[in-house]
């Protein structure tokens, strides 16, 4: 599909930035549909239609199919392969970030809800749903759960955008052309977001970072072609199904920036590119107007989220030695000079890469750069070490775009630079370095329960009122992450969680209810009576008055976010 859109434009080579491309119109086209009758089954036969038109019109309209391929295969395999450790290091499939990040929690409940089509907290808000749309295609087309539904889409993202990436690397030789594109798709800092389980951030990082690519193609292969804005006005209808209006600031910011670089305003190309931007964005104006009284953006609330304090900016530059992005230099195994000495190597390579950029005139990645450093800075100064963090997310491939972009082969003439040496040696004792944080980050991702019910959750009023009893399956304990995750879908209340095994006898003193799954035959305590069976879950309530203290402790939603 978004080849397709791309040659639509005039381009009849193959291009890079499909990738990215495709999944914007598929964010918007699932939004659009999703809440047609039949709830995501409309979306999935839209979706399936216009991929075989698709396929049917790039017949015999594109070049370069074969070599694309010989270039793609081995980046995507490699992406897949980093991007599965999580699940081969846990032994399961599961909700990704459990432990790390609860938030997966809100995201499948409003999924589960719009596949009912029901209404939600997050859909009232006008939070953007263009994922959550895709879940909900994936789940009524094809029969595939939440769960899974996320973690494909995830895995995707973290796929394609080092796919995307090979736009910059077209003209280096196969294995350093593979190496960077991985390196500039998924650097550490996204590596991390998806440990979290965060598809959001990852896909607007991917985003992000095509925008940059993209204007970068206007300047170079396109810069004759009418339409030629079009493939960035898709990639910013589909920031703002992902991402709402915050999107369309780092996308108008590195727009305006390089056009005051560039000097010169393209005015029918960019009239035309608008106007395909207003006809697939304004229909989602009221509820970006909605979104802007959410929550997070309120700088006088906690702000942390699951973070410990401020992320440090250097975390954007790729060498962080830590599977945790959230630990400061020196809390984890690695001493704290590792971490800035890691850090000062990214840092000249960063301001080499800037000398290089405007040597040869890369206007469209310094101004990538300068955007991404101004936003986080507004971050910093005026929202919360919450917005700050997931700008530098965002900033990150960008960032690392501007470090590998002088990467060629030795004494080659770039832009009037005769290449030496040293500054590829430098170059690929940097990717060697931030590879190694990068997989060291997926390899410790966290992978929570391999189902959803939102059941706990439609529990919580009730159980608020008293202090509660949950007895989870051992696996749940042991290899799903399961105390975390309960403790976030009970929170607001006393909880204690103890295995299945702990049932027998009277219930521990303070407790009025216990929760356990619905395979249990009979009561896990004497004197409990039946209240309510919903979903995958029992739950029992004490007989009589409750009589003693409670010992289980109040799991505040604040504890819940951030785990032991």
């Amino acid at each position: 599909m978004g080849q397709a859109a791309i040659s639509l434009c005039g381009i009849r080579r193959w291009c890079w930035l499909a990738p990215a491309v495709g999944l914007a119109l598929l964010c918007a086209i699932c939004w659009a549909t999703v809440r047609m009758p039949g709830h995501g089954t409309i979306s999935a036969v839209a979706v399936l239609v216009l991929t075989v038109a698709a396929a049917v019109y790039l017949r015999g309209r594109v070049e370069g199919g074969g070599e694309a391929l010989r270039a793609g295969l081995p980046v995507a395999v490699v992406a897949l392969f980093a991007a599965s450790l999580p699940f081969v290091v846990e032994g399961h499939f599961g909700i990704l970030g459990t432990g790390f990040n609860p938030d997966m929690s809100q995201h499948l409940l409003a999924t589960d809800r719009l596949a009912g089509g029901a209404g939600s907290q997050l859909l009232h808000q006008g939070y953007p749903l263009g994922p959550h749309a895709i879940a909900v295609a994936l789940n009524k087309g094809l029969g595939i759960g939440l769960v899974q539904g996320f973690s494909g889409l995830t895995v995707a993202a973290a796929v394609l955008a080092p796919l995307t990436a090979l736009t910059a690397f077209d003209d280096q030789p196969r294995l350093r052309r593979t190496a960077a594109a991985l390196l500039v798709g998924v650097p550490y800092l996204v590596a991390s977001y998806f440990a979290q389980g965060a598809f959001k951030e990852t896909i607007q990082a991917l985003f992000v970072l095509a925008f940059v690519l993209a204007l970068r193609e206007s300047t170079r292969t396109w810069q004759d072609l009418p339409l030629r804005f079009v493939p960035a006005a898709i990639l910013a209808i589909g920031s703002v199904y992902v991402y709402s209006f915050p999107g369309l600031i780092w996308l108008a910011t590195i727009l305006l920036i390089w056009l005051l670089l560039t000097r010169s305003l393209p005015v029918r190309p960019l009239l035309l590119a608008s106007i395909v931007f207003a006809v697939g964005a304004l229909p989602e104006l009221g509820r970006m107007i909605d979104f802007h009284n959410f929550e997070t953006f309120d700088p006088n609330g906690p702000g942390l989220g699951n973070l410990f304090g401020q992320v440090s900016p250097f975390t954007a530059l790729g060498i962080w030695p830590s599977g945790d992005f959230r630990l400061a230099p020196g809390d984890g195994a690695v001493p704290a000079f590792v971490y800035y000495l890691g850090a000062a190597f990214a840092a000249v390579l960063l301001v080499y890469g800037l000398i290089f950029c405007l040597r040869r005139r890369e206007r469209t990645v310094l101004a990538g750069v300068l955007a991404v450093a101004l936003l986080y800075a507004a971050a910093r100064l005026g929202g919360t070490p919450y917005t700050s963090a997931k700008a530098l997310e965002l900033a990150a491939p960008v960032l690392t775009l501007a470090i590998m972009l002088p990467l060629a082969p030795p004494g080659r003439l770039i832009g009037g630079m005769r290449r030496k040496g040293a500054p590829s040696v430098a170059l690929v004792l940097y990717l060697l370095a931030a590879g190694v944080c990068t997989l060291l980050a997926f390899a410790n991702a966290p992978v929570g329960p391999t189902s959803y019910s939102p059941a706990l959750t439609g529990l919580r009023p009730l159980l608020a009122t008293g202090s509660t009893l949950f007895l989870a399956p051992e696996s749940l304990l042991e290899e799903e992450q399961g105390a975390r995750y309960v403790a976030w879908e009970l929170r607001g209340g006393r909880v204690c969680i103890e295995p299945e095994g702990a049932a027998g006898g009277r219930p521990p003193s303070g407790v009025r209810f216990v929760v356990i799954a619905d395979a249990a035959e009979r009561a896990p305590f004497r004197g409990l009576r039946l209240r309510r069976h919903t979903g995958p879950y029992l739950l029992w309530e004490r007989r009589g008055p409750v009589a003693g203290p409670s010992d289980c402790p109040l799991i505040a939603e604040r504890q819940a976010r951030q785990g032991p």
